[in-house]
């Protein structure tokens, strides 16, 4: 069975488990979103490998990334989350989660879902053929928007791994069992 190429570089169960079980694979339940949006922001600066490794206590830390509990956190708990050594202490980051869980709850009043919101950009569609070039622009336009509406720590690199974590762009490589028709929506 023929993977991409980045889950062997770690040379890790968790990264390999990670790349066949849910990297890429398409997600509409909002907590899962907003969960992968917020470790897509603690990873900025480290490996992916340390945030899956982190994942559990970050979960855990987060109250598993209940948008309406973590909406209303209070400096107490930015204080208990900077105390917390199993999960990225990181002062600025923890307090975008917080501000980000108040933008999608607005977007979840606009639209009904922050997976419909999300999803609306492609049309539902997952990008599969697209070029590089086509998927950037995509991508920018998403972040653009993440932007209008006052996303914090959500820049365009972060974006782009976002939006291909949750599936909404194939980045499979050709050769990879997961780049076929069946993991289309």
């Amino acid at each position: 069975m023929q993977r991409c190429p980045w889950p062997y570089l770690e040379k890790s169960a968790i990264y390999q488990d990670y790349h066949d079980n849910e990297w890429g694979k398409p997600n509409h339940n909002d907590q899962a979103l907003f969960e992968k949006l917020s470790l897509e922001i603690f990873q900025a600066g480290l490996s992916w490998l340390t945030i899956l490794k982190k994942r559990d206590y970050f979960r855990k830390a987060f109250d598993d990334f209940d948008i309406q509990v973590i909406v209303n956190y209070q400096e107490s708990k930015i204080q208990e989350l900077m105390n917390d050594v199993g999960i990225v202490r990181n002062r600025p980051k923890i307090e975008a989660i917080i501000h980000n869980a108040s933008i999608i709850f607005d977007i979840i009043d606009e639209f009904g879902s922050f997976d419909r919101y999300v999803w609306s950009f492609s049309k539902g569609q997952i990008l599969m053929d697209e070029s590089l070039e086509d998927k950037q622009a995509f991508s920018n336009n998403v972040w653009q928007d993440f932007k209008k509406r006052g996303f914090q720590r959500v820049g365009k690199v972060t974006t782009y791994s976002f939006l291909e974590s949750i599936g909404v762009m194939n980045n499979h490589h050709p050769d990879c069992y997961l780049n076929s028709s069946s993991n289309k929506m």
